[in-house]
């Protein structure tokens, strides 16, 4: 169906509602007309380049400006406590933060009149220690402005900051950024939209701050005396001239509204990545460098991939508690998958060896080094999130720097190391690119080589490929594979992709509720998994039970029989291959111990054969897997009702 492109016409709003609102707009809109209709147009440029004027012009500007450059350097640190820090008289220190911009700005005044004046709290000891009086001084103008004027930049940059994902300064930290650095080279830039935003309002109402001003620190010519006082005293003898300096006034705070375009909190870039430029239909990358070369699986190195990195072998022990409580040991060149189903402890125990979690605590050795005490920065562990999480203020190869640079490697060495890692993952020819212009695969590998190249001694991959599709998965697995090959450190990769961990990994973790199942190869983990939700996982059937005499008293009901039966009363998990179960339309005879009646619920497509979901009231649920000609013969639809069967030698029996 054609679209017109025209935006669709909403509902006509009700006339309870509209004619309230209309008026709220002429209540807000008439002053300003007054403004303009009562300026005399043609003594315009003679009131405001009067002498009174242009200096209370350049006073306020003055003023302005040290009171936006006070509020930066207060507010800025202020929004990110706020923002980032939970402690007690949270909620009191914000409202603190509010109460000038619902205070009177006289009372705001009188209240720093009190504190700051000659017999305020603090003005007499100001005075005799340092020589400081702020009534009746340009200073005290700015204190004025500075306290009513600073809300609106807390504000604007605690709501950016908030909209940030600390994802990204996680990320920063784990490549050895220190907080301070985290802050100016990752927070600021990505929070940039809200701080200008916030500056630029925290401005324009210094300019205009009136009460505040004429109560604190008086009205002085040339001293004290800005626009917003200049027009108070105007209206007294010279009512044109003060309605030509108000329109001034009007159309700079217009002039912001408009700039800021209503974003007063803004928001931080960089929060949604641009869809991946179409992929061609041959299965290359697109702009692929001529000095790339493909690789039998389709994968891409460039010609810069032998270029020697240097390793170094660190070993991993871990002792974590907390949710996750488990030891773990790894020999330098080891990758361990850890799987497990949502709320496993898998997460928890990346950030607990990060450093970043009050969940869990990690005593952690890397090699000789023991990093426990150490901060995040520090422990050189290298995280790469899920989504990549890839500074979008900066280009690939300044991303990729970012670690050696926070290191303190000189740039110019970092950028070459940086350069080096790109090649070797075959983004080398992208390096100038931002993270938005570059497709999920590319984004991946940049994302990789940023933390291989911080020369981590451990490395921890959270789903590093779940946001790709089949294609890019197996090019960039490959590429991992081949590069954690060479890696001197351990390797921890979250994953609910049996591929990943079977074709990356040399040990498979099983986690469920904090606690390890399993830590084995990956050909024993599917040959005997210990959790159902692994075999599952891998595509089996999993019923847990408790042995008897006659067999597997299974825990959803019903008796498995087993061939090789196990001591009575263990606890164990019946594993049976889909491929291993039989469908049948009437009940079978011959050799099956093992047989229901059930009812069709599912049939879905697996490669070449489909996979069919059974019911029964004498078993839990059953997967089996035929080819889609004997679904034809046997005429299997929703509902169909079968029989099932399972020798009792393809029951594998697991101890738990």
């Amino acid at each position: 169906m054609k679209t017109t492109g025209r935006r669709p016409r909403g509902a006509r709003a009700p006339l309870a509602l509209a004619i309230p609102a209309l008026l709220a707009v002429a209540f807000l809109v008439l002053p300003l007309i007054g403004i303009l209709a009562r300026t005399q147009w043609g003594q315009l440029t003679d009131h405001l380049g009067s002498p009174g004027t242009t200096q209370a012009l350049r006073l306020s500007l003055v003023v302005s400006f040290w009171s936006l450059g006070l509020s930066l350097l207060l507010g800025v640190p202020l929004a990110w406590l706020l923002a980032r820090v939970s402690f007690p008289g949270k909620a009191l220190v914000r409202s603190l933060v509010l109460l000038p911009m619902v205070l009177p700005p006289t009372v705001g005044g009188v209240a720093l009149l009190l504190a700051f004046g000659r017999r305020g709290l603090l003005g007499p000891w100001l005075e005799s220690t340092f020589g400081i009086t702020f009534p009746f001084h340009t200073s005290g103008a700015v204190l004025a402005a500075t306290f009513v004027a600073m809300p609106f930049l807390v504000i604007s940059l605690e709501g950016a900051l908030g909209g940030l994902r600390l994802r990204y300064e996680e990320t920063a930290a784990s490549l050895g950024a220190s907080p301070v650095r985290v802050f100016l080279t990752v927070t600021l830039p990505m929070v940039a939209p809200g701080l200008i935003a916030g500056a630029a309002l925290t401005w324009a109402r210094a300019l205009g701050e009136f009460g505040a001003t004429i109560t604190f620190a008086g009205n002085l010519p040339g001293t004290t005396q800005t626009l917003p006082l200049q027009v108070y005293l105007l209206l007294q003898d010279e009512p044109e001239a003060a309605t030509s300096v108000s329109l001034l006034l009007l159309v700079i705070a217009m002039a912001v509204l408009i700039a800021l375009r209503g974003r007063w909190t803004g928001t931080p870039s960089g929060r949604g990545r641009e869809e991946p430029p179409p992929r061609p239909v041959d299965g290359t990358l697109p702009d692929a460098s001529p000095s790339d070369r493909a690789l039998p699986d389709g994968s891409f190195a460039s010609a810069g991939a032998e270029s020697s990195v240097p390793r170094e072998d660190w070993a991993l022990h871990a002792e974590v508690t907390g949710f996750t409580r488990l030891t773990l040991a790894a020999e330098p060149g080891t990758t361990i998958a850890v799987v497990g189903p949502n709320g496993a402890g898998k997460t928890t125990l990346l950030r607990a060896l990060l450093g970043l979690t009050p969940r869990a605590h990690a005593d952690l050795r890397l090699g000789d080094v023991d990093v426990t005490g150490l901060p995040p920065h520090r422990r050189h562990v290298a995280w790469v999130p899920q989504d990549g999480a890839l500074f979008p203020h900066l280009s690939a190869l300044a991303n990729t720097a970012y670690g050696l640079r926070a290191q303190g490697v000189r740039r110019a060495e970092a950028r070459r190391t940086a350069q080096q890692w790109l090649d070797r993952l075959g983004v080398g020819h992208l390096a100038h690119r931002r993270p938005a212009q570059l497709s999920g695969g590319q984004a991946q590998r940049v994302a990789l080589a940023r933390a291989l190249a911080a020369r981590p001694r451990l490395l921890v991959l959270d789903e590093p490929l779940a946001a790709l599709d089949q294609t890019t998965k197996a090019r960039v697995r490959h590429t991992l594979r081949s590069h954690l090959q060479g890696f001197g450190g351990v390797c921890l990769i979250v994953t609910h992709d049996p591929v990943e961990a079977v074709s990356l990994a040399d040990r498979v973790l099983v986690l469920d509720e904090g606690r390890a199942l399993q830590d084995a190869s990956p050909a024993e983990v599917s040959r005997h998994p210990r959790s159902a939700w692994v075999a599952r996982m891998l595509g089996r059937n999993a019923w847990p039970g408790t042995a008897t005499a006659e067999g597997l008293a299974l825990t959803a009901g019903g008796t498995l029989v087993v061939a090789d039966t196990l001591p009575t009363g263990t606890e164990a998990l019946a594993v049976i291959a889909p491929e291993a179960v039989a469908v049948h339309r009437e009940r079978p005879g011959g050799s099956p111990r093992n047989v229901w009646p059930g009812t069709v619920r599912e049939i879905t497509a697996s490669g070449s054969r489909l996979r069919v979901l059974i019911t029964s009231d004498e078993a839990p649920d059953l997967v089996a897997e035929i080819t889609p000609q004997a679904a034809a013969e046997l005429g299997l639809a929703d509902g169909t009702p079968v029989w099932t069967s399972v020798k009792a030698t393809e029951v594998t029996a697991v101890a738990l």
